[in-house]
């Protein structure tokens, strides 16, 4: 290629897996993905690749959304920067796009599964090595799933290693996470499918309007990925602050309750000194003799 071009940018990506020319490769993505029981055979694309959109507006959301012939939706989007709310965003994705199916007046039996697929570039779960999560709304205690219509996966590409077997996620997964540095295509994923996402970058890398939308957009998102990179470091250090003052605050209502602890034991030993008293004059005995 003539400039190296990294697939999990997100014009890149969207061109990858949202044009239209490309719909083959969204095709061959979800079935690799979701291994779904029935292969998924065709799918409608609902906001196509249109590089206007990136040029227009340099921070908008990208992510790739379709629906199948049975009604399912899918949806399909790369992140490059970790935070703390991220998966309180996938979630509201998630919901937003399943209430957006019914309009005034339908039936919640008209309802079809909605399908999340994130891609991150760096890791959400560290406490886990598995690179694919799926989620789903479940009752852990009895194993009892509510309803089969909520399903988000999560790919850390981040975690995944390479090896001499590749399956077809696999191959995905690889492409994203090390095509930028190819000249050619490795033997081990020399598929029809992965020539043709190979074709894209080398679009992007020779042809010098796409090569500067790919610049720009790279910029864009390392201007908010530093962005959000400082907004998490603010609210660290507000959340550590709170926890510091939480923290005298508690050291104080302790040092009180000490105090009032020891004023609690002197007025017991007072009012016992003169309990005492009382009787031994009640006895006829001087207490002061």
């Amino acid at each position: 290629m003539k400039h190296p071009i990294s697939p999990t940018v997100d014009c890149v990506f969207k061109s990858l897996l949202g044009s239209e020319e490309n719909k083959n490769l969204l095709l061959n993505f979800l079935n690799a993905v979701l291994s779904p029981q029935s292969p998924i055979f065709s799918v409608e694309i609902l906001n196509p690749y249109n590089e206007r959109e990136f040029y227009s507006d340099k921070l908008t959301i990208v992510d790739v959304k379709a629906k199948d012939e049975h009604g399912t939706v899918y949806q399909v989007e790369i992140q490059l920067a970790i935070f703390s709310y991220l998966p309180e965003r996938m979630l509201y994705t998630w919901s937003d796009l399943y209430r957006a199916q019914l309009q005034s007046g339908e039936e919640f039996a008209e309802l079809c599964p909605v399908i999340s697929i994130w891609m991150l570039t760096e890791n959400l779960f560290s406490d886990s090595p598995d690179f694919h999560h799926h989620f789903q709304i479940v009752d852990q205690e009895n194993q009892k799933r509510l309803s089969e219509h909520c399903s988000i996966h999560v790919l850390e590409l981040e975690k995944w290693q390479y090896s001499e077997t590749l399956n077809t996620e696999d191959q995905w997964l690889y492409f994203f996470k090390e095509a930028e540095h190819w000249e050619e295509l490795p033997e081990i994923i020399n598929t029809p499918e992965m020539r043709q996402a190979m074709a894209t970058l080398e679009r992007f890398s020779e042809k010098e309007a796409n090569y500067h939308l790919y610049q720009a957009r790279q910029n864009a998102l390392r201007e908010e990925k530093t962005r959000q990179r400082l907004l998490e470091a603010a609210l660290q250090r507000e959340k550590e602050a709170l926890q510091d003052k939480e923290e005298a605050l508690r050291g104080k209502e302790e040092a009180l309750r000490g105090k009032e602890e020891v004023l609690r034991e002197k007025e017991e030993e007072k009012a016992e000194k003169e309990r005492l008293m009382e009787i031994l004059k009640k006895a006829g005995i001087d207490p002061d003799v």
